[in-house]
């Protein structure tokens, strides 16, 4: 179980840190401030500032988010008046830090009762030194100030022109993207890795890499190299059309045509009965031809992705079609199931899983859904095509509106995951 617990927060970190970066790396090529870079959810265990954004490692090792100037942080740093601030000033009286939390303090800071602030276009912050009424006083604030928020993080804060609405279109639109980009193409290079950690990796052709000594193939007269090209008279492309015609006849006789240098032979024989989860499937005792080139390997880890993203999407094409079940849908509950059987199979499962989770990760962060990623994007369009942004306000409602939804679906989600693999 520890390992698995383990692997679960290794896979669950390397698919949030890849995400997450795709976002903060095109944020900042288009001068977009991140305020925060955060690994895990909930209080914070570690920070430290650089290039004006906090990284922060928070205690649940589940999620983690980038805090984007005025996209990902909306009324974060909504002070009201009369709340008891604490502010300290440079040598040219600039406000360079604001203390909003009773959870440290500032330096020869200045206590100061607010009365009102504009930290987005004017830059200063007006109120009552000491809470003394007769002491109203009005201060600059530095473009790049720090505030301490209720929670205790520094992030700095975020004048208009570092704003993520400020960005161009395509910048944004980028931003946007790059996080399930990422995931693609970690997913790419994880399966790729697979294909080298493999001893060989498979051809899916219909030629022979091995036949077990003693099998049904062996006593039929098949050999090592044989190409089979037809069973039953139906064309074998493919090792998975070899496959698929041989498992689904067990203890049936079938007919083989196959090819050993330029001549054709033609023999029957008759596939063992094995059990394979609740039913049986037949086996002849044939292995799939391997290679081991640099190009085969490449070849494969791509072949693998693709069939990774087809697979999803025609899962999510069923939902479409034929109707929405929670079982189609899969938790960080579902997540630590998957992380205890890819664990099982050593590092390779682990591989494959994490390979995955990142193109699944990537492909359903680009559905259409407010709040998504694919949402984001959607709106994005829309403002292409009505030729003006759409009002914050707008924005602001059609993405919580999202938010409360998957938040809602995440809870029965999770709720299902448990039913399903601890409870029943």
């Amino acid at each position: 179980m520890i390992i698995t617990i383990i692997t679960f927060i290794i896979v669950f970190g390397i698919l949030v840190l890849v995400h997450e970066y795709g976002h903060y790396y095109f944020a900042k090529r288009a001068g977009i401030l991140v305020r925060e870079f955060s690994i895990g959810m909930g209080p914070k265990i570690w920070w430290k500032r650089k290039n004006g954004t906090t990284y922060t490692i928070r205690i649940l090792p589940l999620g983690g988010y980038v805090r984007l100037a005025g996209a990902d942080d909306e009324d974060q740093d909504e002070l009201k008046p009369g709340t008891p601030l604490t502010i300290q000033l440079n040598d040219q009286d600039k406000v360079i830090s604001i203390n909003a939390s009773d959870k440290t303090t500032l330096f020869q800071g200045i206590p100061l009762q607010l009365v009102a602030c504009d930290l987005e276009d004017g830059l200063w912050i007006k109120g009552y030194v000491n809470g003394d009424e007769d002491q109203l006083k009005v201060y600059s604030v530095d473009h790049d100030a720090m505030i301490i928020e209720r929670d205790g993080t520094e992030v700095q804060i975020a004048p208009r022109d570092v704003q993520f609405r400020s960005a161009s279109l395509p910048a944004r639109m980028m931003t946007n993207f790059a996080g399930p980009m990422n995931n693609f193409i970690l997913s790419l290079v994880v399966f790729i890795i697979l294909g080298f950690t493999l001893t060989g990796v498979p051809t899916n052709s219909n030629q022979l890499g091995q036949v077990n000594t003693g099998s049904v193939a062996a006593k039929a007269g098949l050999k090592a190299n044989d190409r089979i090209v037809k069973v039953n008279n139906q064309k074998i492309n493919n090792w998975t059309d070899l496959s698929t015609n041989i498992s689904n006849k067990p203890n049936k006789t079938v007919s083989i045509t196959y090819e050993r240098g330029n001549k054709t032979f033609h023999t029957k024989l008759t596939p063992k009965a094995v059990e394979r989860g609740h039913q049986k499937v037949g086996q002849i005792g044939i292995v799939e031809k391997q290679e081991k080139s640099l190009a085969a390997r490449l070849k494969f880890g791509w072949q693998q992705f693709i069939q990774a993203g087809t697979l999803i999407f025609s899962v999510l094409g069923h939902m479409f079609t034929h109707g929405f079940s929670l079982n189609d849908l899969g938790g960080p509950v579902a997540i630590y199931a998957g992380t205890s059987q890819a664990t099982s199979l050593g590092i390779n499962g682990v591989l494959n899983f994490l390979a995955l989770l990142s193109i699944n990760l990537g492909i359903v962060n680009l559905l259409p859904i407010p709040a998504l990623d694919g949402g984001k994007l959607l709106l994005n369009i829309v403002e292409v095509i009505i030729r003006r942004p759409i009002p914050e306000k707008a924005e602001g409602i059609i993405t919580m509106i999202g938010f409360l939804i998957l938040l809602t679906l995440m809870v029965l989600v999770t709720w299902n995951d448990i039913q399903r693999y601890f409870i029943r």
